[in-house]
């Protein structure tokens, strides 16, 4: 047993570090002499490949598809040595999204806020592969992953395509820019949806100056020249309008003085109100803010047309028809499933959905294997009256067709936890728990309670129900909680943890996903902040732009990050934002 330790240590080490084969040398024992191993390949036993095969064999496969908020929360957070995982993503790297705006007006850096996978997958200590590719379609059926090179070179006669086996799937391929089939959004307009699209912002904004500061350019074209037009008013439009009002009268008012105060910069929102997912506070000084700073805000109107010289807008309460001339147009009005995705939605009965819908346990409805989360996905919450029947039936321990309040606050913390709009409706009620939403038919302790009654104490529960927002914020805690029950899948199997099944026998194996609210900021230039925090706090001005500096330092994936955008903010503060056409 010795010996064969010896020898499995041994091969262990050379498979590991091959170099030291080359300089091993070794006293025999029985002859004294010296046997000196000077091979490049490492010494391997039967014995411990045997083993290492049969390892292998029991890893179950996962494919990551996807390298955004959600897949590299994912990766960090898993655990496990029981799973061999291959990542297939055309970015060999993680974006920091929240700073994209920054990026488009030289704040910060493209490269501070991107960081290599390879690099996150080597700190985790697991075996993961990963392939620069696209997946073009999904095989449920067959379980199996089909991909393209994103490289333009022909790779071995088929240029690049391959496919990938999982028992795992998980999809976190993210969204695409919403057009809504305007004409012409695709040709002429900009999005903000990558670390490229941010660089060709940028260039597009210097541009646009140099063009202007042409003498062989008229009055009226300067004007055009130097009109930016955002359409769209959520965080990331009103945060550009913000950084590019910022840019222009810090820096590049220096620096071009001549055509400075043809500069126009305007806000088109289709609702009433920009930012409207925001407290109504936050809306409010927004506007004033925006109102004083000279950027124009368009609410209530829609963007129908878009060339290459103009924009037409629709005023929706009046039908009016406008057209804008514009230098440069940026279109953030919201997010699309990718192509890949609406073709796997149709094979799987999906087709008259937005996205992809899963259970709350994050898993495809009608795929068994597969993982949906982030923006390509959202949670189809059940409804507490589809199980009502099923509730009272599980409550109704003693078969009596009715319920009194002990049986029923055995099955109260399960309820609350298998339907969060339970929670909700409580909130908005003003209630502490659910008793009281019964007490009119408890008011006696001995008095029992029918299905009927049941059904009407909680048929307004459902009215709570939410969709999730498409935030990183929702995408990272989606996939740290899957990493965690991936980590923790064979335990919970033998002794499930999670809420009684209703319409079934036991508990389910885990608790459902809930999602955590952390608060929203929105910056608004100027060096002044918006922030609506838990609890319902507001906080608006210069101290909330400190918090936002430290928040999303803190939450930038590395070290190096950290140092980079940290540096790049104090740049910016002496030697202002870099303004060459790069």
């Amino acid at each position: 047993m010795w010996g064969h330790s010896f020898y499995e240590s041994a091969s262990r080490l050379l498979r590991q570090h091959p170099s030291v084969s080359k300089l091993l040398v070794v006293v025999t024992v029985s002859g004294g002499g010296l046997a000196a191993f000077h091979e490049t390949t490492p010494v391997h036993t039967v014995y411990a490949d045997s083993v290492q095969e049969d390892q292998i064999a029991k890893k179950k496969k996962v494919v990551v598809l996807g390298t955004g908020w959600a897949g590299v929360s994912f990766l960090k957070n898993l655990k496990s040595s029981n799973y061999d995982v291959e990542v297939v993503s055309p970015k060999n790297y993680f974006l920091f999204t929240p700073l994209l705006p920054s990026v488009t007006c030289g704040t910060v850096e493209a490269r501070s806020i991107v960081e290599p996978i390879r690099c996150i997958t080597k700190k985790k200590g697991l075996e993961v592969q990963f392939r620069e590719a696209v997946c073009h379609k999904i095989d449920p059926k067959k379980k199996k992953v089909y991909c393209r090179s994103t490289q333009d070179t022909n790779l071995g006669g088929k240029h690049g395509e391959f496919s990938v086996d999982y028992d795992y799937l998980i999809i976190a391929m993210g969204a695409q820019s919403n057009t809504f089939n305007t004409p012409g959004v695709e040709q002429y307009a900009h999005f903000l949806k990558g670390i490229e699209d941010a660089m060709k912002i940028r260039q597009s904004v210097i541009n646009c100056f140099e063009r202007a500061s042409l003498p062989c350019v008229s009055e009226e074209e300067r004007k055009n020249i130097l009109h930016f037009v955002c359409v769209g008013g959520g965080p990331a439009g009103v945060e550009f309008a913000a950084e590019l009002h910022d840019f222009v009268k810090e820096d590049l008012a220096k620096l071009y003085p001549s055509v400075i105060d043809r500069v126009q910069i305007t806000v088109i929102e289709a609702s009433d109100h920009i930012l409207n997912m925001f407290d109504k506070r936050i809306t409010a000084f927004a506007e004033q803010k925006f109102s004083r700073d000279g950027i124009d805000v368009k609410t209530g109107s829609m963007v129908v047309k878009v060339t290459d010289k103009e924009l037409s807008t629709k005023e929706r309460a009046t039908g009016k028809v406008s057209h804008l001339p514009y230098g440069m147009v940026l279109w953030a009005t919201g997010i699309g499933p990718r192509p890949e995705v609406i073709d796997f939605m149709k094979q799987i009965g999906q087709s008259n959905r937005r996205v992809l819908a899963t259970d709350e346990w994050l898993r495809v409805e009608g795929c068994d294997g597969v993982y949906a989360l982030g923006d390509c996905a959202t949670i189809n919450q059940r409804r507490v009256m589809e199980d009502i029947v099923e509730i009272f039936r599980k409550a109704d321990t003693d078969k009596s067709g009715t319920l009194n309040l002990e049986e029923f606050q055995e099955i109260m913390d399960d309820l609350v936890e298998r339907y969060p709009q339970l929670e909700l409706h409580l909130k908005s009620k003003q209630m502490r728990n659910i008793d009281e939403l019964l007490e009119k038919s408890w008011q006696n302790p001995t008095a029992e309670v029918d299905i009927e009654t049941f059904k009407s104490a909680l048929s307004q529960a459902d009215s709570q129900m939410k969709n999730l927002p498409a935030t990183a914020q929702v995408a990272a805690q989606q996939g740290a909680y899957l990493a965690n029950c991936f980590n923790r899948m064979e335990e919970c199997e033998k002794y499930p943890e999670g809420p009684l099944r209703f319409r079934g026998v036991g508990r389910h194996c885990f608790q459902p996903f809930r999602y955590k609210h952390f608060g929203m900021f929105a910056p608004l230039g100027g060096e002044q902040t918006a922030a609506h925090l838990p609890g319902d706090w507001v906080s608006i001005g210069h101290s909330t732009q400190w918090l936002w500096y430290s928040v999303y330092a803190s939450k930038l994936v590395s070290w190096r990050t950290r140092v980079l955008v940290v540096s790049d903010w104090g740049r910016r503060f002496v030697f202002g934002r870099d303004s060459s056409r790069l």
